[in-house]
């Protein structure tokens, strides 16, 4: 088992995070959420104490079948370390709230774990800008600097776009994405370039189960990659998710 810095060079490189990133609750009250998180908290709250329960976390955003033969990144002081070296092509780790669009607020909320595993193509062309991101957090940078940097980096195409297919599953019982809906529902995650907006997907629109991340950045650039949410009905353990009490 490495605890080696897990380079951004390991894999191609992605887009956007959380990627996260994380699926995000609604954007009401963001300017109180906001203001509750102004900057980043002392990094041992960002941090899990135990390994072993990173790893577990890490696993249970996806199936067993899915979660037992993936690489298993963990977050250290400097950034992402593989803690277990996978078979299969996918990478789970636990995001924090930094991962998420810039759009979204409580972008330093340091209880954010966000339980997630990137598919193949996913892990060679998403993967990277998480990594990327974590690294500029941990390195003290603001969020204004840091949204500085990724969106240069995607000019510079030192960012590759999604591979077409690049999805993600975030199916944790134990996911914990926001302070107003903390476990908010299990739900897969799919990322395309931003070309086209939401239309074609019919996302955000009444009845519509398809959600999609902000779409500008908060200087009204346009995101680099959409990311579109589509909740499912269990989380990864095979439980519904309407007996799953929120706290």
């Amino acid at each position: 088992m490495s605890r080696k810095v897990f380079k951004t060079s390991e894999f191609k490189v992605f887009t956007l995070a959380l990627l996260l990133s994380a699926a995000w609750p609604a954007l009401a009250n963001a300017q109180d959420r906001e203001t509750s998180y102004p900057s980043m908290a002392p990094l041992e709250q960002y941090l899990m104490a135990d390994r072993n329960a990173e790893i577990g976390l890490a696993r249970s955003a996806a199936p067993a079948a899915i979660a037992a033969d993936a690489t298993i990144l963990v977050l250290a002081r400097r950034g992402y370390e593989k803690a277990v070296e996978g078979k299969n092509g996918f990478v789970c780790l636990v995001a924090r709230k930094w991962d998420t669009p810039f759009a979204v607020p409580d972008f330093w909320n340091p209880k954010v774990r966000a339980p997630i595993c990137f598919n193949p193509q996913a892990s060679r062309s998403v993967v990277a800008e998480v990594l990327k991101r974590t690294e500029l957090a941990l390195a003290g940078l603001s969020k204004t600097e840091i949204m500085a940097r990724i969106k240069s980096a995607f000019e510079k195409k030192e960012f590759e776009l999604p591979e077409p297919g690049a999805m993600a599953y975030m199916m944790s019982k134990e996911q914990y994405l926001d302070d107003q809906d903390p476990h908010f529902q299990p739900h897969l995650m799919f990322y395309v370039p931003n070309s086209k907006g939401g239309t074609d997907w019919g996302a955000n629109q009444p009845k519509s189960p398809v959600l999609m991340s902000p779409d500008r950045l908060p200087d009204g650039s346009p995101e680099p990659v959409l990311i579109f949410v589509i909740p499912v009905t269990h989380w990864s353990d095979g439980t519904a998710a309407a007996g799953h009490e929120k706290h």
